[in-house]
């Protein structure tokens, strides 16, 4: 669907509205409604209101993320079960069997739901921004970074695979999935070897992500991922890029110390919910 700038404004203005009305950073990625194949969303309104809102969309095929939010004076009164009854339709016709909640820390209404669905805690995320030029001096001249090419695809399988622990097919699956113009995959060599990757998606309005940022097992532990990840922020920076995003588990924490010493910031926590089915 191709939503108008009146519509995005008011879906953004619904967004703003439960964001004050519970002190919380919700985000709710309005950004991925108007990209080329980007999320599905339901609107719902009441006399020409906007009072709810859900979008989803899938990595590999098989889960649908979730996020929603629903007007604070028309809470418990069936809008988001409505909005996720009608989501549940389409995702069975494209094999969609598992449904994964996105819940900002400190949303009372959002944890109340989960909880209603019997939806269970899955992990929790911290999303970061980078806000400061920390590495700016810095002479890193052991790795190089570049675009995938076709020969690498066998390559970055095998990395993102070793290092998250997933099968291979379920990898292969996922990679072919979420191939799309806006993402841009960079393989990092260290004397010509592919040593890891880490991989962009564009949101548009200077923003991009940081997302499956990862150094095969056998090279880990030697400092690449540092030089690996400032190499990737100097690059973004150069296109240019003026907003970078990423999200790290919270319970990982060589990974958040290394965002940190590369400059980025915590700028929310999300807690994530499966099953609800």
């Amino acid at each position: 669907m191709d939503y108008s700038r009146e519509q995005i404004a008011t879906i953004e203005s619904l967004e703003e509205i439960c964001k004050q009305f519970e002190k919380i950073n919700l985000r709710v990625g309005i950004e991925h409604l108007v990209k080329d194949h980007g999320d599905h969303a339901y609107l719902c309104h009441h006399n020409e209101r906007l009072i709810g809102f859900l979008s989803w969309y899938t990595s590999d095929g098989t889960e649908a993320n979730i996020n929603g939010m629903v007007h604070p004076d028309y809470r418990r009164q069936g809008v988001f079960r409505s909005l996720l009854g009608r989501a549940k339709q389409d995702m069975s016709l494209q094999g969609i069997h598992s449904l994964r909640y996105r819940v900002v820390s400190g949303s009372n209404s959002g944890e109340g739901f989960v909880l209603h669905m019997r939806a269970s805690h899955d992990s929790s995320e911290y999303s970061m921004s980078y806000l400061n030029l920390t590495n700016k001096n810095e002479r890193l001249d052991s790795i190089i970074l570049r675009p995938e090419e076709d020969k690498d695809f066998n390559f970055v399988t095998t990395c993102f695979s070793a290092a998250f622990n997933e099968t291979k097919e379920w990898t292969h699956e996922y990679l072919t999935h979420t191939r799309e113009p806006s993402r841009v995959t960079y393989v990092a060599l260290r004397e010509n070897t592919p040593v890891g990757l880490i991989r962009t998606n564009n949101l548009g309005n200077g923003t991009t992500v940081i997302h499956d940022f990862c150094v095969l097992p056998v090279f880990q532990g030697k400092g690449l991922g540092r030089e690996i990840l400032i190499h990737a922020v100097d690059l973004l920076l150069s296109i240019p890029f003026t907003h970078l995003r990423l999200g790290v588990v919270t319970d990982n924490e060589h990974a958040l110390n290394l965002y940190l010493s590369a400059g980025f910031e915590i700028t929310a926590e999300f807690h994530y919910y499966v099953g609800g089915v």
